[in-house]
């Protein structure tokens, strides 16, 4: 029979026993809501993963109810990597059935913070992909977790294209006074302070977004005297220009 070790504890068990059943042999208790020993495991909700280490090969996340022992095997039940990715496996329960009271019962028994449940983003990346892809400035990312969350530092510069892009309206645009903030659930993506248009005196984008703008078309020769007007009063002042050409033709 394999010699395993699981939590410093070395442990000689059959080959067909699998390693949730060895866990459990030793009363160490590690979470499972699609485990029954009457059924063939499947491995599905993620929730008793381990940490297994092979001799020369490195460290390994297994789900422990579909893992069976092998001669040398060291099994880590509450590792920092077993943490997060137990936290992931119970957030994404929570997601499917956020009234279930028996994931919350499970999820503090193992000191489990379930975050803001339900969670209205469904991890389609498109605001990263925006982000990234088209504004070019790169501030939101995915975390262990596999929540959107803002990089580090002042990115965001208040475009609203993440906004404008959200399928499920998870993150939310905020003008209040002069200032302009985004939010993704009630975690603050960036803030950002508002420009007002010259001709209606409107709040209408921040200046960070207009000095990205002014950068991405420095090498556009400027033919006219720059001003910051709103879209609405730029096609307006457009449309009038052009009415007066028309006009000085005839």
């Amino acid at each position: 029979m394999p010699k395993i070790t699981i939590n410093g504890t070395p442990l000689e068990v059959s080959e067909d026993t699998t390693i949730l059943e060895a866990i459990r042999s030793l009363d160490i208790e590690v979470p499972a809501l699609c485990y029954h020993p009457a059924l063939s495991p499947a491995g599905a909700c993620k929730l008793c993963v381990v940490e297994v280490i092979m001799p020369e090969k490195k460290p390994r996340l297994m789900s422990s109810c579909i893992l069976k022992p092998k001669e040398g095997m060291d099994v880590q039940t509450e590792t920092e990597r077993v943490q997060k990715s137990r936290t992931r496996a119970f957030r994404k329960l929570a997601r499917y059935a956020p009234e279930s009271k028996k994931i919350h019962q499970l999820a503090e028994k193992f000191n489990v913070d379930l975050g803001e449940v339900p969670d209205d983003c469904i991890r389609c990346h498109l605001c990263i992909r925006a982000c990234n892809e088209i504004v070019g400035v790169g501030a939101l990312t995915m975390d262990e977790l596999d929540d959107v969350v803002p990089v580090p530092g002042d990115h965001c510069i208040g475009c609203g294209t993440c906004v404008n892009l959200c399928p499920t309206g998870a993150i939310r645009m905020e003008d209040k006074d002069d200032q302009r903030t985004i939010y993704i659930r009630d975690t603050v993506i960036g803030r950002s302070s508002l420009v007002k248009c010259e001709a209606c005196g409107r709040m209408f984008a921040t200046q960070k977004f207009l000095s990205r703008v002014e950068e991405r078309t420095e090498d556009h020769p400027h033919v006219k005297e720059p001003h910051q007007y709103c879209p609405t009063c730029a096609k307006l002042l457009s449309d009038r220009i052009k009415s007066s050409r028309k006009i000085k033709r005839l």
